[in-house]
């Protein structure tokens, strides 16, 4: 098998919970404009994020096949997207993802759960405040400006993404697109088990690692192991 070849193709990336397109562009498209693909980053609609994201998708890939990802949940759409439009998807990239399946336990839902609660209580300020307080300066960061955008929806975003039901190991076994996964070793909120358990499951999947340390020197670290774990995924027979 070659190395997927995405020059030229429409890649389009999707933003975690609580985060925006500047964050997903800032994180994947220095890698991805190295092997000349075309970087779309839709923006989140926080009344109806997983709407909107399979909006976006279906609308990029009315003009061809395309590649797909993003980061968490927008790594969980696109996964889900690829299933349902097997020729329609060349790739997918597939950064922090959250969980398998069921959102209950998960750590990622249930601090969802939590941080729209608190949104909910003690408005957008003092939660803000909270989350700063609990996340790596970086992270406080970026949350801060994107919250703030997508405020006063957020926390229906937050209650809808708590809710969703990611891809099964058996449905990711039937993923045709080559998978390249990013996880960081030491994100108790994306735990590492759940791309180790992605990548199991694919059949042409690899894994890179990085740390929170990493993305909070460069986010474009997350992209780049993104694509490198791509390229291995891709030269593999299923």
């Amino acid at each position: 098998m070659m190395a997927v070849d995405l020059r030229g193709v429409t890649t389009v990336l999707l933003p975690g919970t609580g985060s925006d397109d500047d964050y997903v562009y800032r994180a994947f498209a220095s890698a991805l404009h190295e092997v000349g693909a075309v970087v779309v980053t839709p923006r989140p609609q926080p009344q109806r994020l997983v709407a909107g994201y399979r909006d976006a998708l279906d609308e990029a890939a009315a003009a061809g096949p395309v590649a797909v990802g993003g980061v968490s949940i927008g790594a969980a759409v696109a996964v889900e997207w690829a299933l349902a439009h097997p020729d329609g998807a060349i790739a997918v990239l597939a950064a922090l993802p959250a969980w398998t399946g069921s959102p209950v336990t998960a750590p990622a839902a249930m601090t969802a759960r939590h941080s729209a609660e608190v949104l909910r209580r003690d408005g957008l300020v003092a939660a803000t405040a909270q989350m700063r307080a609990s996340s790596p300066r970086w992270l406080g960061d970026e949350l801060t400006r994107s919250w703030v955008a997508q405020w006063p929806a957020l926390p229906d975003a937050m209650d809808e993404a708590a809710g969703y039901t990611a891809p099964t190991c058996p449905q990711l076994e039937a993923l045709t697109a080559p998978l390249g996964v990013a996880a960081a070793t030491d994100d108790p909120v994306h735990p590492l088990e759940v791309g180790m358990e992605w990548v199991s499951a694919a059949p042409r999947a690899a894994l890179r690692t990085v740390t929170l340390d990493d993305m909070g020197a460069d986010p474009a670290v997350l992209g780049a192991a993104c694509v490198a774990a791509l390229n291995e995924a891709s030269e593999r027979t299923p």
